[in-house]
């Protein structure tokens, strides 16, 4: 039917939250009484971030590895949002498909894409 969620393991659960909030813009959405540390995000669209506390381990960092894609109207003005908060980035670089887009990383490590679509 559609993308429910998307689960990430990650070391500080409000590290994770303060960086997807402040940096990412996502809304954190009330969460189940799990008996583990976690908290959830929305994407838009009934779609959310479950964040889950306790890795331990480095995360696998690229492109061609496990990433998430934001769509974004306008690459540079995105480029230039990031730069302005300190969180570094790959070069802007065209796909094959025409597509500009770049990579930041979480305070985890994992890799998001950010790639430039039109409305």
């Amino acid at each position: 039917m559609r993308l429910d969620h998307i689960s990430l393991h990650v070391a500080d659960v409000r590290d994770s939250v303060t960086f997807y909030k402040e940096v990412m813009g996502l809304e954190e959405i009330p969460r189940p009484p799990f008996s583990f540390q976690g908290a959830w995000l929305s994407l838009g669209n009934g779609q959310t971030l479950h964040l889950i506390g306790g890795r331990t381990t480095q995360p696998y960092w690229g492109s061609r590895g496990t990433h998430i894609a934001f769509a974004v109207v306008d690459i540079s003005r995105a480029a230039a949002y990031f730069e302005e908060r300190g969180v570094a980035r790959t070069p802007v670089k065209e796909r094959p498909d025409g597509i500009r887009q770049f990579f930041v990383a979480d305070p985890d490590g994992y890799c998001l894409e950010i790639c430039e679509v039109s409305v």
